[in-house]
């Protein structure tokens, strides 16, 4: 096989050793943020309109959505930890409009509302915004849009079209010897500060009145007499309506707990670059980036001019496993540290201040999948494979309107009605996960050949990447 950019490019073991040698394994953007408040367990019996099970992106913005549709609701949101420690505080920060992860993924699910989803998903994105504006939540919002990169030669023919970038046109937006090509999409993406954007979020809420309860796992929902019992250790909360927003958790309603996967992601994040070094690779116009590979990397800047630069490996351990000691993998991080240098080999010398891992809710069809149960009382939402920052915003407001019994152009939606196909049981899941991973790595040292399994799951709408 065909030796990638990065294989025939990467830098010394010295040099890897020196960028890593002072980073801790934690996710910068809750470091950034410094400590915030620790909310008390739920304790005791008590009652409200509506419970919210989980405390990350999606049930923070169904919090906020419900107080902003009914001021007078009484909302109490659980979470099993911290607010945001998940996923929503590991994350790239790049919220998207897309809401089914690309415009070809809703071609080949939804050919007949890939339009109005595409429609959907910018109009949930300027939205996103003016909530932000209105409640006053500072998470560095930047409208940067997204630059995709042709890092091989194969690549080079997927990008044309009216944002089309030659080489010397994507150098000059970002200086890369790996580019070949680019296409740069104006209003796609924005960028955010995911620890800035949890506090916020949460700081809007409990203003408006919902009370947060931390360290409190729901063991189980359940119906009683006096209405739906959602329980903890140390307490219960009675409600008419609840809202699963556990994500890559084991699924309450436990119909769906098939149709997800857990799988490790994992991110560096340099010290701020200095004016020499910033003025080194041009990047003006802050693009968030992402090259084409199957094993794809992606990368952006802070505020402050560090840069995040995540992707590529993806694992899954046997049985959905997740335990802290996989948030470490060296072989990895040294890994995206080597593709690092090889893509900005002028910044030789920059050192990473954190490394850390986030788990990401895979589905087969790499998005947001619905459900509902107890007479539509619970309302489920999960697989967002990668890109909630901005999609949960807009599956919170479908689970409002599912759990409220409203038909809505949201509801009427066929990828609101219909569910991914689940993953098989173990043994089958953790083989085909690997089989495919290995097809994958097959095709990016190939010219990106698709090899007859590839072919036959893309013909299954069954879309599979890093």
């Amino acid at each position: 096989m065909a030796a990638t950019i990065f294989e025939r490019n990467a830098p010394s073991q010295s040099v890897l050793d020196a960028a890593l040698a002072s980073s801790v394994n934690r996710p910068f953007w809750l470091d950034d943020i410094g400590i915030q408040p620790v909310r008390a367990e739920l304790r005791g019996e008590r009652r409200a309109d509506l419970a919210i099970v989980g405390g990350g992106y999606l049930g923070l913005w169904t919090a906020l959505l419900a107080k902003e549709r009914d001021p007078g609701l009484d909302v109490v949101l659980l979470d099993a930890v911290r607010v945001g420690a998940a996923a929503s505080g590991r994350n790239g920060g790049f919220c998207e409009a897309s809401i089914t992860h690309g415009q070809e993924n809703a071609l080949k699910h939804w050919p007949e509302d890939a339009t109005r989803l595409h429609a959907m998903g910018l109009r949930n994105l300027e939205e996103f915004e003016v909530t932000l504006a209105r409640h006053g939540i500072d998470c560095d919002f930047e409208r940067t849009g997204s630059l995709t990169v042709a890092t091989e030669p194969y690549q080079i023919p997927r990008l044309h079209g009216p944002n089309y970038l030659s080489r010397d046109e994507v150098r000059a937006e970002l200086a890369s010897p790996t580019y070949l090509s680019g296409a740069w999409e104006r209003d796609d993406c924005a960028l955010v500060h995911p620890g800035k954007l949890v506090a916020g979020l949460a700081r809007v809420v409990e203003g408006l009145g919902v009370a947060i309860h931390e360290c409190s796992p729901v063991d189980g929902v359940s119906e009683a007499p006096d209405g739906l019992r959602v329980g903890c250790s140390q307490g219960t909360v009675v409600v008419d309506r609840v809202v699963l927003a556990t994500n890559v958790f084991p699924a309450l309603l436990k119909r769906y707990r098939r149709h997800t996967i857990p799988v490790y992601d994992y991110v560096l994040m340099t010290e701020p670059l200095d004016q020499s070094q910033m003025a080194s690779l041009g990047w003006r116009n802050r693009q968030g980036v992402s090259d084409m590979a199957n094993q794809f990397h992606y990368y952006r800047l802070t505020r402050d001019n560090r840069i995040l630069f995540g992707g590529y490996d993806a694992v899954y351990h046997f049985g959905g496993r997740m335990r802290p000691e996989y948030e470490e993998r060296p072989e990895t991080f040294r890994k995206l540290a080597s593709h690092f240098f090889t893509t900005f080999p002028q910044l030789a010398g920059v050192q990473f201040t954190h490394r850390w891992a986030g788990v990401i809710d895979t589905s087969t069809r790499f998005c947001a999948f619905f459900g509902t149960g107890l007479g539509g009382r619970v309302a489920h939402a999960a697989g967002f494979t990668g890109l909630g920052v901005g999609a949960t915003r807009f599956a919170a407001n479908v689970l409002l309107d599912l759990v409220q019994g409203l038909d809505t152009e949201r509801t009427r939606l066929r990828m609101v009605r219909d569910l991914p196909m689940p993953f098989p049981p173990e043994p089958f899941t953790y083989a085909a996960v690997s089989t495919v991973r290995n097809a994958l790595d097959r095709a990016d040292h190939n010219e990106g050949r698709r090899g007859p399994l590839l072919r036959g799951l893309d013909a299954l709408g069954l879309g599979f990447d890093s």
